[in-house]
């Protein structure tokens, strides 16, 4: 045996030792591994009673920004973004389906990418008629969000073939992040705007407008939501009463806003409420029981002075309100992470930018970032949400007795 060969085995060896007391005294990395080891797409009983987990297959090395949708058919479609890293080229927009009645969810297929572009934040919805729209961001690679235009694809035949993109709203900074009201004479989309490039320096000029036609994308009209500098990713929900509320994402890390309106397009001047940001997306829903459900990360950054922040992505928390997002008397954490410090980029624990729906059964789904790794999902009764409690800062209403 050569003094080279005995060498390479001196060191392979010793890699494996040192990845061994790695795993051995950090739980972490092991929780980690063994999250790895079950992404098969396949629904299981977490340890969390009540909650069954799913960790999606993927392409590529870096997942984020799910969104969920489910067809008329029963299927639930489940998109997000992947590929080396956010902002890189050929980042791009992939799905995976999970056919009704089944518990695994199908291989991730890959919708759409383009060399030199960086796509994000894909939306879905499906329209009266069957067709589904697919909407996603593109921005050149490696130049941030500034010039960032949203286009959209087309299926007729429930998600397995795409048409070819197209542009759809061309001002540059155009963003998207969560799904349309689809209502009878109109469909409601949330849109905001980034034209600079650092989030960090310009956030005063991201700001954020509804999007309605009424001839079926068409036609647009845009509505300025008055003074919503600093506030983007709004997310519409429609209330029992048919009214409509908009929650926000803080540029400057520290609460939800929320902002009413009668038509969508007049919207009242967004208001902070009690719910904690760290500058991270939320997403809320309308329950069957016409009960609000929002997930959101359950914490915020400290600061008497108002500039953009940024917060732990983590816990990732539920909330349930039962008059309008006025008061959140039940809250419930879903991930937790760790309080142990993490040693690389790679480690970072993250949890964040929810998608939620209840679906034809009943039960609540969400669909999360899992560590930039993969996409989470978890489906749950309400009650579920009731049963438990949370790590983060913000801890509940007081309930009234009804």
């Amino acid at each position: 045996m050569t003094a080279v060969s005995t060498l390479a085995k001196f060191v392979h060896r010793a890699a494996v030792m040192l990845a061994l007391l790695g795993v051995a005294h950090n739980p972490r990395s092991a929780a980690i591994q063994d999250a790895q080891s079950r992404y098969d797409g396949r629904f299981r009983l977490s340890a969390t009673k009540g909650l069954e987990e799913a960790y999606l297959r993927r392409l590529f090395p870096s997942s984020h920004a799910a969104n969920l949708l489910e067809l008329r058919n029963g299927d639930l479609l489940c998109f997000w973004f992947s590929g080396t890293e956010e902002g890189e080229s050929n980042v791009a927009i992939v799905m995976s389906r999970l056919p009704k009645g089944l518990r695994a969810w199908g291989k991730a297929v890959e919708i759409d990418h383009q060399k030199g572009k960086s796509f994000q934040n894909p939306v879905a919805f499906q329209t009266s008629s069957g067709r589904i729209w697919l909407m996603h961001t593109s921005q050149s690679a490696g130049q941030g969000q500034g010039d960032a235009q949203v286009f959209y694809l087309t299926s007729d035949n429930f998600g397995r073939s795409w048409t070819k993109p197209r542009p759809l709203f061309t001002k540059a900074g155009s963003f998207i992040r969560h799904p349309p009201l689809l209502l009878k004479d109109k469909w409601i989309l949330p849109l905001y705007y980034t034209p600079s490039s650092s989030i960090t320096d310009g956030a005063q000029n991201h700001y954020s407008v509804t999007m309605i036609t009424s001839d079926a994308g068409r036609s647009w009209k845009q509505c300025t939501i008055p003074k919503s500098h600093g506030l983007v990713q709004p997310d519409i929900v429609r209330l029992a009463n048919k009214t409509f509320v908009a929650f926000f994402r803080s540029r400057y890390a520290d609460f939800i806003y929320r902002s009413n309106s009668k038509d969508g397009c007049a919207w009242s001047i967004p208001v902070p409420t009690r719910l904690p940001n760290n500058n991270s997306s939320v997403q809320a829903t309308a329950l069957r029981n016409h009960s609000l459900a929002l997930v959101f990360n359950n914490t915020n950054v400290d600061a008497e002075d108002r500039k953009p922040r940024t917060g732990q992505r983590k816990p990732l928390t539920i909330a349930l309100s039962q008059d309008d997002g006025n008061t959140w008397n039940w809250l419930r954490d879903i991930e937790i992470g760790t309080t142990e410090q993490h040693t690389s980029a790679d480690d970072e624990q993250e949890y964040s930018y929810p998608s939620v729906l209840q679906d034809q059964t009943g039960k609540i789904n969400v669909a999360y970032t899992f560590l930039r790794k993969t996409i989470k999902v978890v489906r749950f009764e309400e009650d579920w949400i009731k049963q438990g409690k949370t790590t983060g800062k913000f801890q509940g209403d007081s309930r009234v007795a009804r």
